[in-house]
């Protein structure tokens, strides 16, 4: 599914223009970036988190140039869904809505 597309899926379940529902859409998109630059995770209850990982540093194979390379330690995004959010999409019905 593309932005557009859920775009388009808010604006007709709500009634909103397209306009308005693309800016809160991006600014929620960029309260979210802003937040995790900022190193701060972005907890959404019943859905997942937004948070940052750390991957320490490693040494990896250049396999053109037949060499190591050494790859610094640095920080990813990274989403993790929430228990009901996994139970929902993994078909286990077991897993009860937090709310």
């Amino acid at each position: 599914m593309t932005k557009a597309e859920i775009v388009a899926q808010i604006a007709k379940k709500t009634g909103l223009d397209k306009e308005t529902v693309l800016t809160v859409v991006e600014q929620f998109m960029m309260n979210v970036k802003d937040s995790l630059v900022d190193g701060e995770p972005v907890y959404l209850r019943g859905f997942g988190s937004f948070i940052i990982k750390e991957r320490a540093t490693k040494t990896a194979r250049n396999i053109k140039e037949e060499r190591s390379i050494i790859i610094p330690a640095h920080n990813i995004p990274a989403f993790k869904p929430a228990k009901s959010f996994m139970g929902r999409v993994s078909g286990d019905l077991t897993i009860e809505d937090e709310d």
